[in-house]
C-alpha cells in the first residue's frame, strides 16, 4: 500500500462523499463518488451517471480513470477512495454498513492506470462504521494488465 497516513485517507474519503453529490442515479438512486490521489498531489474526482439503457452507465471509477487519462495522466496513482449511498433528506449520500468498493470492470482499469507507473494503490472503501483500506492487488489478484501483451 501506499502507506498513507489515517488524515489523508479521512480527507480522501470526504472528497469521494463530496464527488457523489454530483452523481446522475435517477434509476437505482444510488450515489457513488470516486477520487484518484496521484504522486504529484494531484486529485482527480467523479460520481456515477445512469442511462435509462442500464447497461450504458458509468461508474465513478470508470468517469474517474477516464477524466485522469484525458488530463494526461499515465500512472503514478497512489490511492483511490470510494464512498457512495442513497440520499438522504438533504440529497447527502448515506453510507451504508459495507464499504463500497469498485466493481471488476473498474478494478480492471484501476489495474491498468496504476500499471502504467508501476504502483499499487490503497483503495479506501467508505462505510457508516468508517474506512476499509486494502490494496488493489488484493482486490484483483492476477490482474492482467500491459506487460501481459508485451
Amino acid at each position: 500500500m501506499s502507506g498513507l497516513a489515517a488524515s489523508d485517507a479521512a480527507m480522501l474519503a470526504m472528497v469521494a462523499r463530496e464527488a457523489a453529490d454530483a452523481a446522475y442515479a435517477p434509476y437505482s438512486g444510488f450515489h457513488v463518488g470516486a477520487v484518484l490521489l496521484f504522486a504529484d498531489g494531484a486529485i482527480v474526482r467523479a460520481a456515477n451517471v445512469e442511462n435509462a439503457s442500464y447497461g450504458l452507465s458509468l461508474c465513478a471509477e470508470a468517469n474517474a480513470v477516464a477524466k485522469a487519462m484525458n488530463e494526461g495522466r499515465r500512472g503514478g496513482l497512489v490511492a483511490v477512495a470510494i464512498a457512495g449511498g442513497k440520499p438522504d433528506a438533504e440529497g447527502q449520500p448515506v453510507p451504508g454498513p459495507e464499504p463500497v468498493m469498485p466493481c471488476g470492470r473498474c478494478r480492471q482499469m484501476l489495474h491498468e492506470l496504476a500499471a502504467l507507473g508501476g504502483t499499487d494503490p490503497e483503495v479506501i472503501g467508505v462505510a457508516e462504521g468508517g474506512l476499509t483500506r486494502l490494496p488493489l492487488s488484493a482486490l484483483l489478484p492476477h490482474a492482467f494488465g500491459p506487460a501481459n501483451l508485451a
